[in-house]
């Protein structure tokens, strides 16, 4: 059976992630983190597509990236791999695959979800316990956006929320989890949240005494922002069959 053909994005937005085959170290030292990046940038400049955020770990890298035209992330991924697999393998006198698998890829809508993408990008390097301040981390895009820099497009991000929203938010420790399926993962206090900026601060146990007509118009909102009927079901009360038919 071939490959599933990969999800183009209508947004242009990419939301990568690759990680070295058996888990393995896929940058060494400073001066493996420095390389990709000059590739990145090199091939920014080439291709003219945007990074919008990035995070090398030691075994595994998350970008943002959007493309100009549909489809041309396959190349851009490509050529990157292929040129950092190559100097890896020099380096390191070995052969063989480094990134397992194919690297992985999400579309990725500008919508409410954009910024808290971002954020869990960001502090990756802070919920493992290498840095106390996600500043600390030099091989992120979150201190371009705090000083500049030339590799990450940061004024589409901070003109979305404005720069003071941005950073504070980015600061926010939580315990969501973007999914490679694309899905956001949230505890049930981040849920009631969610669901109480579209309520005016009403709790969301309060939506099953509304009236039909107004339940069933939040219901739909709510599914309509991304959040699962089953997350719904759980943080409101109401029946997963009558969220179900909202």
């Amino acid at each position: 059976m071939g490959r599933q053909a990969r999800q183009l994005s209508s947004s242009g937005f990419y939301h990568i992630v690759l990680r070295g085959i058996n888990h393995q170290h896929i940058f060494e030292d400073e001066s493996d983190y420095n390389y990709f990046l000059k590739v990145v940038y090199d091939l920014k400049v080439d291709l003219a597509f945007e990074v919008h955020t990035y995070c090398l770990m030691s075994n595994h890298v998350h970008l943002l990236l959007r493309e100009k035209q549909l489809g041309e992330i396959s190349l851009i991924m490509k050529r990157l791999l292929t040129k950092y697999a190559m100097y890896f393998n020099r380096k390191y006198q070995r052969s063989g695959a480094l990134i397992a698998s194919r690297y992985k890829s999400v579309p990725v809508e500008v919508d409410e979800y954009f910024i808290p993408l971002q954020r869990y990008i960001h502090q990756n390097p802070l919920k493992a316990g290498l840095v106390n301040k996600l500043e600390e981390y030099p091989y992120s895009s979150y201190k371009e956006y705090l000083i500049g820099g030339k590799l990450a497009d940061t004024e589409f991000a901070l003109e979305l929320i404005g720069r003071n929203e941005w950073i504070r938010l980015q600061q926010i420790e939580t315990d969501a989890i973007f999914e490679i399926s694309g899905k956001l993962s949230m505890n049930d206090g981040e849920i009631r949240r969610r669901i109480m900026q579209y309520t005016n601060g009403r709790e969301p146990h309060e939506i099953g005494s509304w009236t039909k007509v107004d339940r069933d118009s939040m219901l739909r909102k709510l599914k309509g922002i991304g959040l699962s009927i089953r997350q719904i079901e759980r943080v409101t009360g109401i029946s997963r069959g009558v969220v179900a038919k909202s």
